[in-house]
């Protein structure tokens, strides 16, 4: 039984490559072509496969609309939150994460510090948007015409000296941030935060949510806070495996066995 599951399942990523007939599909699986019939017609009863007026077989739409459907279903801040406690554990740190919805960059899970200094951010808060590093990430995964248009509507408060001033400043950030594949603000909300954040991807490749570690400098400087970034990159790589179902879940927090 678990051979003929397996035989059946290798015919998708197969067809994943374009239609295919009965004699490539055994050929494939290494099979005669009864056998290769007989998986075929049952991936077609259940809509997984479909067989075309030329008689090759393409992926079938009930395949599509389970899988669009699974993603509908997977909550970001459900699978992240365990990974973001283990990383506030291992670095004591203040852990947000974020998602871009409507405009809008919004906190939707936070893991609070262990030491007495907290972050006024809270679940449900938009960030500020032109500084903070998780909008940054989700904002510079746009498509670039996305991406002008947006910057050119948004405006510049100036929190701190080191707030992004105007548009083509804002947009050079982003396509540095695009290609390194993590953001920071350092102080450029409050002088005293600094925060390094990484980006979750799902299946396509694309960011669907962002996750950072904050501190003020009276417990960490800015420079002892980006020596954590292989960790919150790890974390976020973490997460998204799980949330793209690619990689088995681990620990990030914990280093690789030598």
């Amino acid at each position: 039984m678990s051979q003929t599951v397996d035989r059946a399942l290798s015919i998708l990523p197969l067809l994943a490559e374009g239609p295919a007939d009965l004699g490539q599909v055994a050929d494939r699986l290494g099979v005669h072509k009864s056998t290769a019939l007989r998986l075929l017609r049952t991936l077609h009863e259940h809509g997984l496969v479909y067989r075309q007026s030329d008689q090759r077989y393409r992926l079938g739409a009930r395949l599509f609309a389970l899988a669009q459907e699974a993603m509908e279903n997977l909550d970001i801040r459900e699978i992240a939150h365990p990974h973001l406690v283990r990383l506030n554990e291992a670095c004591g740190h203040t852990v947000h994460l974020a998602v871009h919805e409507e405009g809008e960059v919004l906190y939707i899970d936070k893991v609070e510090s262990r030491y007495p200094v907290r972050m006024y951010s809270r679940i449900g808060k938009p960030v500020a948007i032109t500084v903070a590093a998780v909008a940054k990430l989700l904002l510079a995964d746009l498509p670039e015409a996305e991406r002008r248009a947006l910057a050119d509507q948004l405006d510049y408060p100036l929190y701190t000296p080191r707030s992004t001033p105007n548009a083509p400043a804002f947009l050079r950030e982003l396509e540095q941030v695009r290609e390194q594949g993590w953001a920071a603000d350092l102080g450029g909300h409050e002088e005293s935060i600094n925060c390094v954040a990484a980006p979750i991807r799902g299946a396509d490749g694309r960011v669907v949510a962002a996750m950072s570690v904050s501190a003020p400098n009276v417990v960490v400087t800015a420079e002892e806070l980006l020596t954590l970034l292989p960790l919150v990159r790890r974390t976020a790589d973490a997460i998204s495996g799980e949330y793209s179902g690619r990689t088995p879940v681990t620990d990030p927090t914990k280093d690789d066995p030598a």
